[in-house]
């Protein structure tokens, strides 16, 4: 006990704190929470503040804020920055400071936005390079998340280069430059073609200085037209119109190459200015007329494909690059005018005969024709003069009617060969375009290829038994069909008309005749050569008048009396009392009786 030192005791010891396990003392306990709370970063909530990234994992993000706890951020929040680490700092928004698990509440996306419309305004200020999240398509682009905020990247804004496939950008993080911004409907418009826009013009500059016309290089096909293709020279883009890509014909570029084909062109021109630059394909191969047979001459057969076709004639390739026209004229041996088409049709494979042949000019002239014998090579056997044939009739003129009677044999019937009688004042009265006419050949004309042809010829001329009948002072009934001005045109038996001046035409009472009146007419002219009938009813009573009908009666009867009787018994039968129709002469069988019993006689 002597050992043990006396040891006062402490005034002011906590025997509770001491229970409790604790071993300081309030005071201290109060200073060190104190400290604590001083080593501890001071935060509010709905404020933004910067942090840490202290580990990371593919859903969440753990941030430490300087705060008592950390916080986590789904990795979703993140996905326009594919290269975030642990280390690096990062802005988040504080929602809450404890939630009811005591855990720290933060949001890198509020962070974002709360700042976003301000970044954004300062990233196009600066003209700077930032980072944008794909999110999905939209019509004429796609839409990327930038600072938050919903920005627009039309189709033609994602690269140089023409975009086929816009799926495959969809969830990509790219670099972006901001190219316009709408203030009042906070509408924000990114391109990353911009980005890359710069170096290629230096690019193209370079390769263009470097061009020369005849050089040959290799391209890829970038992108194909109706009107040509553009090639990929490696930074610079040229067109191969399509006219050079082929020697022969070509509907669409797509027969000759394909998108993403590799294929050597030649430069044809370039413009520094415009740094355009046209291309060909076909130059690259020796043109086909060189290669064409020396052997092939005029007169030659060639068999080929029609491949244009125009009114005018077609367009037949005998070989890929080397054509030749076969002109309408040269199908058929018709001289009707007519469409090409009528004869053949593009893709038609067809044998021709070569007419002409140039070599230098690259052209040459076909025909079809050639390959059936001429028609008028021996005309004069087979359509002689006399020979009677039925024709077709084709087109009509004021003075006659253009037949053929077969294909490249035409003729022409002359207006006053259609009728003995009937006066044809034009051929459509007559016929009609179309029709079958029987025709009988009266001359020949082979240096023109033209036969004149005759229709009334297929009849006997009546006009040798009208002599016969209608006698100057004979009288016969006849019907006004027709007044002119000189007077009016008379219908007679037989289908014959005459002609009466209104002189002739006035009655005994005074009156004048009327078209369709029927009376009786005394012939007072009659010529046979110009068909000519001359008639008057005023001159029947006027003779009787003058005591002259009964000598005039009786000098006609004297001369012609078997003729006048048989005209009495025959107008009968043709002229009805409410018709004056004429009829064709050549096919009337009382014509012919007539004529054998005026022969009789």
């Amino acid at each position: 006990m002597e050992n043990l030192k006396n040891i006062a005791p402490v005034d002011n010891f906590d025997w509770d704190v001491f229970e409790k396990g604790e071993s300081y003392a309030s005071a201290s306990h109060d200073e060190l929470v104190k400290t604590y709370d001083q080593s501890l970063s001071t935060v509010k909530d709905k404020e933004v503040v910067m942090g840490k990234v202290t580990s990371m994992n593919k859903r969440e993000v753990v941030i430490n804020i300087g705060f008592k706890s950390d916080g986590i951020v789904s990795m979703g929040e993140f996905r326009y920055n594919p290269e975030l680490t642990v280390g690096d700092d990062v802005e988040v928004y504080i929602e809450s400071q404890e939630d009811k698990k005591g855990q720290l509440i933060l949001s890198h996306k509020k962070a974002r936005a709360s700042r976003s419309w301000e970044r954004v305004n300062e990233a196009l200020e600066n003209d700077e390079i930032i980072k944008g999240y794909i999110k999905c398509r939209t019509k004429g682009g796609m839409i990327v998340d930038v600072f938050g905020i919903e920005a627009f990247l039309p189709g033609s804004q994602i690269d140089v280069k023409p975009i086929r496939d816009y799926d495959v950008f969809v969830d990509k993080t790219m670099e972006f430059k901001i190219v316009k911004i709408n203030q009042e409907f906070k509408n924000v418009v990114v391109s990353h073609k911009a980005l890359i826009e710069a170096e290629l013009e230096q690019q193209k500059k370079d390769i263009i200085s470097k061009l020369e016309k005849g050089q040959v290089l290799e391209g890829t096909v970038k992108n194909i037209t109706s009107y040509g293709v553009f090639i990929d020279l490696g930074g610079v883009d040229g067109l191969i119109h399509i006219t050079d890509l082929s020697w022969g014909r070509v509907s669409h570029p797509e027969e000759i190459v394909a998108l993403d084909e590799k294929i050597n062109v030649v430069i044809l021109d370039f413009d520094d200015e415009k740094k355009r630059i046209a291309l060909g394909l076909k130059q690259l191969t020796p043109h086909p007329w060189d290669a064409l047979s020396t052997e092939l001459s005029v007169g030659d057969k060639v068999k080929g494909r029609v491949v244009v076709m125009a009114d005018y004639g077609a367009f037949i390739e005998i070989a890929p690059g080397v054509e030749g026209l076969i002109h309408v004229s040269e199908m058929s041996w018709t001289q009707h005018l007519r469409s090409a088409q009528d004869f053949m049709k593009v893709g038609d494979e067809i044998e021709a005969v070569v007419l002409t042949l140039d070599r230098d000019e690259r052209k040459m002239s076909l025909g079809i024709k050639q390959l059936k014998t001429d028609p008028w090579e021996n005309i004069e056997t087979r359509f002689a003069v006399a020979s009677k044939h039925t024709a077709t009739v084709r087109n009509f003129t004021n003075f006659g009617v253009f037949v053929e009677i077969e294909e490249g044999v035409d003729g022409l019937v002359h207006i006053s060969d259609l009728s003995w009688t009937k006066k044809v004042k034009h051929p459509s009265e007559f016929t009609a375009i179309g029709a079958p006419i029987e025709v009988q050949v009266l001359e020949i004309d082979k240096d023109n290829r033209r036969l004149s042809l005759g229709h009334k010829q297929l009849e006997e001329n009546p006009w040798d038994v009208f002599e016969t009948i209608f006698t100057v002072g004979s009288i016969h009934e006849g019907t006004v069909i027709e007044m002119l001005d000189k007077g009016a045109v008379v219908s007679l038996p037989y289908g014959v008309e005459g002609f009466a001046t209104p002189k002739h035409l006035v009655k005994e009472d005074g009156s004048q005749a009327q078209t369709d009146e029927k009376m009786n007419f005394k012939v007072i002219e009659f010529n046979k050569d110009a068909k000519r009938i001359i008639l008057s009813h005023s001159r029947i009573f006027e003779d009787e008048q003058k005591g002259a009908r009964k000598d005039s009666s009786a000098t006609a009867t004297e001369k012609k009396p078997a003729a006048k009787r048989v005209h009495k018994e025959e107008s009968n039968n043709a002229m009805s009392t409410n018709s004056y129709e004429k009829t064709t002469l050549g096919d009337i069988e009382q014509l012919a009786a007539l004529k054998e019993k005026l022969s009789g006689k």
